[in-house]
């Protein structure tokens, strides 16, 4: 199992150097565990140059392959571990940014106070990324908003209100509410979060056409960007609920609500620590929508 996992490690760095230290090899280790590989499947899987690395076609077309081979030995593993009893484990989560920072550090402190021993694996993305690693088992589960994904279990835990955010001296910061009409005047600031926006959505139900000046991956960025009057944009109330920045929020009409669920393939064959995380989580924000 050792060049599978050197190989693929080697694609997610970069570089053999880097693939090295991370797996506590040395460079012509994991250069030799390649080579055996290809040796083994008879073909070139990458390419190598002074910039790096880069896949061959056949390297492209046994990558998904080799990767599922490497989740099903982490898979055996981690069931010998639960025949041992929830002594120890991974949880490999996929998860958007006001997740990460609002609800997982409490979620994790409080779970590991009851398995000490259990690690963890926060994987950050948008929508898309976190549904293409739920599909090829780079992350064991992951949190989502249900329209973004396909053929997976999607279980709703909360419905967060999406509020037009502005600068504080904004002319409709003296507003209790704002209408979507009037969001499309100022420069916008877009969240990007994949294929699916829960706010371009709501735009286009309106035939409405913001006026987007600036795609941005992070929302504190955003937040940022507003308070220094670059433009106003829509953000989840989750998200601006410890707000640092000086902004104004408000609600909008007609509303903008996104569903954060859970996401994941197939409960059963997930290892026993992420299958009792996913059931505390549950616990802790399932209800009804």
């Amino acid at each position: 199992m050792n060049s599978y996992y050197a190989f693929i490690k080697a694609i997610e760095t970069g570089s053999f150097t880097k693939a090295a230290e991370e797996l506590g090899y040395t460079q012509s280790a994991i250069s030799q565990m390649v080579h055996s590989l290809e040796e083994e499947l008879s073909t070139t899987l990458i390419l190598r140059s002074r910039t790096g690395i880069t896949l061959t076609p056949d390297g492209e077309e046994f990558l998904p392959f080799i990767k599922n081979i490497c989740n099903s030995h982490r898979e055996l593993q981690e069931k010998l571990k639960e025949m041992e009893g929830l002594n120890s484990g991974l949880i490999r989560i996929g998860t958007f940014s006001s997740v990460s920072c609002h609800w997982l550090p409490g979620l994790i402190k409080d779970f590991k106070q009851k398995y000490p021993n259990v690690q963890f694996e926060l994987h950050q993305g948008d929508y898309t990324d976190i549904f293409h690693w739920i599909k090829d088992g780079s992350v064991d589960f992951g949190f989502v908003n249900p329209k973004s994904v396909s053929n997976l279990t999607t279980i709703p835990l909360q419905e967060d209100e999406m509020l037009a955010v502005l600068p504080i001296e904004h002319p409709l910061a003296a507003h209790h509410k704002v209408s979507l009409k009037e969001l499309t005047n100022d420069p916008y600031i877009l969240l990007d979060e994949g294929e699916i926006s829960e706010p371009l959505t709501i735009f286009n139900q309106h035939n409405f056409q913001p006026n987007i000046q600036y795609r941005v991956y992070d929302d504190y960025s955003i937040m940022s960007m507003i308070e220094q009057g670059l433009g106003i944009s829509i953000l989840p109330k989750l998200v601006l609920s410890r707000c640092p920045y000086k902004i104004v929020a408000k609600s909008i009409s007609p509303s903008v609500v996104r569903t954060i669920s859970l996401a994941y393939k197939d409960k059963r064959v997930l290892p026993i620590a992420s299958r009792y995380f996913i059931d505390f989580i549950m616990e802790r924000y399932s209800k009804t929508i």
